[in-house]
């Protein structure tokens, strides 16, 4: 985290620090704000309230809105003083923090465009986005993010300067050295820095994970982002009394468009400790209103949730289905508009004393609604949470749209869609069954990619998403995967296989499901296991609890044989899985194998594990 001096005005377990001097003009509406510098800014002068929550060692620190707003502009003028010139391309690596946001805004009302890159990215990954972006400076997290940089400097030959948020690296500064630099260049340097972008100028280059080739940069504006941040607060209802948990990668677009709605909202961003494996008890510490995650999250906390009961008695069992479908049917009546009945509301009560609200108490006591996309969901993953209390609202959207298109919403949901589209958006059905998108949020094409804009941009500005679905006569979308993931069988049936995965992901064993198929009379699949229901399995079944033997043990095996069974039963028989192999490893990042916002890279994980698909066709095999 940042050094000292630490942040005028903020909050140390308590005790509050002198206010900022920042001068207050007045609120106004931040709906006149036509780039994020202004947003930003704006909104440092309209709210007073918390803006940004973070954990330093033991101490809690508040940064507020006035505050917020100072620390930019004395990036900003750090920036300036640098020689950084209004559409250079600054870049951050790091993972997700209070220091992270604090640079993006200041870097915007530098004038820059922001170019994030993901922490998890190799030394040339990121060599790749710092050279094809022409980055100028680079802010790191830590010495060994500057290391990478250091790694790969005399390829990236724009790059000028590195800024590190804490401790010393080599040739680099640390980022309150950036601040004490601009102590030359006044407010109203940024003022006219903020002042001559314009709303259709380009704010950020985020670069796509690259699932089918190099990585390429996503222009996206000012305009975008307030679009996009505006749909969302309008449809959310979010305002000064919510907070947010921030934990996805804000080198993802998804969670940068979350940082803004927060401002935009005057909202409270808390951000997670950094450890993966404590967002759970963040979530009972911090007590957001708002939780944006990925599937995965949602499906870790369940598969922990239903191996309790699955272990436990008989009678718990019982009990825990009781209370499901008591839950179920109270959501149900209560969303239709009507009131559940006398003996309905008796049960319901009993049942959310004795099982639904400890269910509910995972995510804190002050949770609103969960909001779940970057990759499909099960809808029974959706209903076991609703019927706990606990609505969870999927959405749909892409980096070059900015991660918006449509949304289910607390006034209109149906699970097993991904909500209709955002006031504002556009979507339309092409003959091939392909989504497009039409609306102020859709990016302006990707950075020196002439020839892959004209191919992404349709003919009256609809954007192809490469994604296939349907729309219900009310507007509902639903999503049937990607058209490039298809799976066409050797009877020359087109199969969608993420649906089924997903299904499959829902077990509390399994973590990760690539469905394999292509030319093949049936469909296989390779499974990874979670670790701690793998081993409260293994123990059941009396075998060594380590990954290989239980990848191996046909105990093991009849017992994902079941889970595939039901699975099974959802889908017509071309489309159900015949045979399948264990690893005895997880997918991972740092193995190429899954994107930074933990998508399967298909086509790699097919090339790695061909051996194994293939053998499945000859006889079930585990590896």
């Amino acid at each position: 985290m940042m050094n000292p001096p630490p942040p005028t005005g903020a909050t140390r377990n308590g005790t509050e620090a002198p206010p900022s001097p920042i001068h207050k003009g007045s609120a106004g509406s931040l709906a006149d704000a036509d780039t994020l510098g202004r947003l930003v800014l704006g909104a440092a002068r309209r709210y007073e309230g918390i803006a940004l929550q973070f954990r330093r060692g033991p101490d809690t620190i508040a940064i507020s809105y006035p505050e917020l707003g100072a620390i930019a502009t004395e990036i900003a003028r750090g920036l300036v003083a640098l020689g950084i010139e209004g559409g250079d391309r600054v870049a951050i690596l790091g993972a997700t923090s209070a220091d992270w946001t604090l640079v993006d805004w200041g870097a915007l009302c530098a004038g820059a465009i922001v170019t994030p890159i993901y922490h998890t990215n190799s030394p040339r990954e990121c060599a790749y986005v710092l050279g094809h972006s022409e980055a100028r400076l680079v802010f790191c997290e830590h010495a060994d993010q500057a290391a990478k940089v250091a790694q790969v400097r005399d390829s990236c030959p724009a790059l000028e300067h590195v800024v590190v948020f804490d401790g010393a690296a080599d040739g680099a500064i640390t980022l309150a050295k950036l601040r004490e630099l601009g102590t030359d260049v006044t407010e109203r340097d940024v003022e006219l820095r903020v002042g001559a972008a314009a709303s259709d100028d380009v704010a950020t280059l985020v670069y796509t994970s690259g699932t089918t080739g190099p990585p390429k940069g996503c222009m996206l504006t000012h305009a975008n982002f307030l679009e996009t941040t505006r749909m969302y607060v309008d449809e959310l209802g979010i305002d000064e009394r919510h907070t947010l948990y921030q934990f996805l990668p804000l080198a993802h677009v998804l969670a940068r468009v979350a940082q803004g709605v927060v401002i935009r909202a005057g909202a409270c961003a808390v951000f997670w400790s950094g450890d993966a494996k404590r967002i759970v008890d963040d979530l009972a510490e911090l007590q957001p209103t708002h939780f944006p995650a990925v599937p995965r999250v949602y499906e870790k906390i369940h598969g922990t949730v239903a191996g309790r009961v699955e272990d436990g008695p008989a009678v718990q069992r019982a009990l825990f289905r009781w209370a499901l479908g008591r839950g179920a049917e109270v959501r149900a009546r209560t969303r239709r508009g009507q009131q559940p009945g006398p003996w309905q509301t008796v049960q319901h009560r009993v049942a959310d004393r004795l099982v639904l609200a400890k269910v509910r108490r995972i995510f804190g006591d002050r949770l609103q609604m969960g909001l779940v996309g970057a990759a499909p969901v099960a809808p029974e993953l959706l209903e076991f949470f609703d019927a706990c209390g606990v609505l969870l609202l999927e959405g749909y959207g892409l980096t070059e749209s900015c991660a918006a298109a449509t949304l289910n919403t607390p006034r209109a949901v149906r699970f097993g869609t991904v909500g209709k589209p955002l006031p504002g958006t556009e979507v339309a059905i092409a003959d091939d069954g392909e989504i497009l998108i039409r609306g102020p949020h859709v990016f302006k094409g990707y950075y020196k990619e002439q020839q892959a804009t004209a191919a992404a941009i349709a003919p009256g500005g609809w954007l192809r998403t490469g994604d296939l679905g349907g729309m219900s006569a009310d507007g509902f979308v639903a999503i049937d995967g990607r058209k490039k993931d298809l799976i066409i069988t050797s009877s020359g049936k087109n199969i969608s296989p993420v649906n089924i995965e997903s299904e499959l992901r829902e077990s509390r064993y399994i973590t990760e499901a690539v469905v394999f198929g292509d030319n093949r009379p049936y469909l296989v699949a390779v499974l990874t296991l979670d670790r701690d229901q793998a081993a409260t399995l293994a123990a059941r079944l009396g075998i060594a609890n380590d990954p290989v033997t239980v990848a191996r043990d046909q105990r093991v095996h009849e017992e994902i044989q079941t889970v595939i069974d039901a699975v099974n039963e959802k889908f017509a028989r071309i489309e159900q899985v015949k045979r399948f192999a264990i690893l005895d490893h997880d997918l991972t990042q740092a193995a190429g194998e899954l994107t930074p916002t933990l998508k399967v890279k298909r086509a790699f994980v097919y090339d790695k594990y061909a051996d194994a698909f293939a053998g499945l066709y000859q006889e079930a095999v585990a590896l």
